[in-house]
């Protein structure tokens, strides 16, 4: 199953750099067909496969011999990697669990999507982040209702709600700290963390800040920055909400260990 998570993650990556590219654009991402920029010569289809294609074509337009981004296949491996890891971690051993990957799967591409728009052009667009609202909720009530466990559906719109209010207290209370694509984008991620479970939720929820602050700590000592430059913190939002996926049970075990207790939540 990682395997095939992997070439299916390969291929869905092709489409996210299009994605990437055109929407901040306002340009359509289905048409039309995907060309060189600087030749603007139609790409041929054995020139698209995913990863491959970059690396037989050393990163170099077939026609123009430009230099094409290193960020393509840089994509295409992350989502196929992101994919296998979420295979690996959450077989679909039940039609429940199938509906539960499928939901993840769908959280790691638009993780990607809005992480790269959001370094690019410090936005959250809400074309991706509001249709995941209705995306999440059908995936996962259809795997509560396949699983009859109504208690994560439920946990999952409280997550939601909280994630979204606390994001919410931030934007209007600091200026300029938290934007409202930031707090849209959290009522999202706390909807699909809030169905894995609370310590995913805390962990989730806490990672962003913690990798947020030593970031932005990190480029102010170096006076790369200031205060108020702006740092986008949508990525780091979607990087902890992983963290707390793939690692939230170990972590939250791991600090209740130290001081003698058991996990409870």
């Amino acid at each position: 199953m990682p395997i095939l998570a992997f070439v299916l993650g390969s291929l869905i990556g092709s489409f996210l750099n299009v994605v990437i590219y055109r929407l901040p654009r306002r340009k359509s991402v289905v048409s039309p067909k995907s060309a060189c920029p600087h030749c603007n010569v139609l790409i041929s289809g054995y020139d698209n496969i995913p990863i491959l294609s970059w690396l037989i074509l050393r990163g170099k337009c077939r026609s123009c011999r430009t230099r094409i981004s290193s960020r393509y296949i840089f994509i295409e491996i992350v989502t196929a990697t992101l994919f296998a890891l979420i295979a690996w971690k959450f077989p679909p051993v039940t039609a429940a669990k199938a509906l539960e990957l499928v939901a993840l799967l769908y959280l790691a591409a638009i993780s990607i999507v809005l992480a790269m728009i959001d370094l690019e052009t410090h936005t959250l667009p809400n074309r991706i982040v509001l249709p995941s609202y209705i995306i999440g909720s059908v995936l996962m009530g259809a795997s509560a209702i396949a699983s009859g466990d109504f208690y994560s559906l439920g946990r999952a719109f409280l997550g939601a709600a909280v994630m979204w209010l606390l994001y919410l207290f931030m934007a209007l209370t600091y200026n300029g700290g938290m934007g409202f694509g930031d707090v849209k984008t959290a009522g999202a991620l706390g909807l699909f963390l809030g169905y894995l479970g609370w310590t995913v939720l805390i962990v989730g929820a806490f990672s962003a800040f913690l990798l947020g602050g030593i970031f932005a700590l990190g480029l102010m000592m170096t006076k790369k920055v200031k205060l108020k430059s702006g740092i986008p913190f949508g990525p780091w939002m979607l990087v902890g909400a992983w963290i707390g996926i793939f690692l939230g049970g170990g972590i939250a075990e791991g600090y209740l260990n130290l001081f003698g207790l058991t996990q409870g939540i």
